[in-house]
């Protein structure tokens, strides 16, 4: 699929972020796939997918094994095509041991194939807490403080920033939401503060570059103030 002509080019969101709806057992490789394929095609930089939320940790056993069984599966099965497409693959979560060891070494494995490549950062969020990332980010400041190796005074948001799990990422440009939910959940908490919400009422199974598209499409019709006064 070429990409439509209402998409322009050149005002494409820096970063676009997916919260998906999970129920079963899969991450949902064909969505994946074909997102990231429109992606690369419109030229868009970073891309992030909460593939498996925290809260996931609270499902059945069963479908939880299921679940980061396939992860491991698409990683393994994916990774050195897109690595020869110049994407990097980073994963965005806890990593204090709840993940399969067979995952986390498949984790560590396509970040180091991928951690030189210049095209597209795509990252998959896998036990991303936002609340908690917070929270961490706080106490290890707050500990910074106490041992005095800072200033309260001279903590600010770009402070903050750097303190998360990731302060490379940038913040979203564009948080798009999938099966009609219109909550975060929990999902980059601090980074999607000014970002542009698109809602859409298609299911992440179902979920195309077309989807993307219109998404994109959405968030070039909006003008983005961040705050400011519109002097009309």
């Amino acid at each position: 699929m070429s990409v439509p002509p209402h998409v322009d080019l050149h005002r494409v969101p820096g970063h676009v972020a997916i919260v998906v709806d999970r129920t079963g057992c899969s991450v949902g490789e064909p969505a994946l796939v074909d997102v990231v394929d429109g992606a690369l095609g419109i030229g868009l930089r970073w891309l992030t997918v909460d593939v498996v939320p925290a809260a996931r940790w609270s499902a059945p056993i069963g479908e939880l094994r299921a679940l980061l069984l396939d992860v491991e599966r698409v990683l393994l099965a994916r990774r050195d095509e897109l690595h020869a497409r110049g994407v990097r693959i980073c994963v965005l979560g806890r990593r204090d041991g709840r993940l399969p060891r067979r995952l986390q070494q498949a984790i560590d494995d396509t970040e180091a194939l991928t951690a030189s490549n210049h095209g597209m950062t795509l990252t998959l969020a896998i036990d991303h807490d936002g609340q908690a990332e917070l929270a961490a980010a706080m106490a290890a400041l707050a500990a910074e403080v106490r041992a005095g190796g800072r200033s309260g005074a001279s903590i600010d948001e770009d402070v903050v920033a750097a303190y998360l799990d990731a302060p490379e990422l940038p913040d979203p440009d564009l948080l798009v939401r999938t099966a009609g939910d219109t909550r975060t959940a929990n999902f980059l908490v601090w980074q999607t503060a000014y970002s542009e919400f698109v809602f859409t009422d298609t299911r992440w199974d179902d979920f195309r570059r077309a989807d993307l598209f219109a998404a994109v499409a959405e968030f070039q019709r909006r003008e983005r103030r961040f705050g400011a006064v519109d002097p009309t």
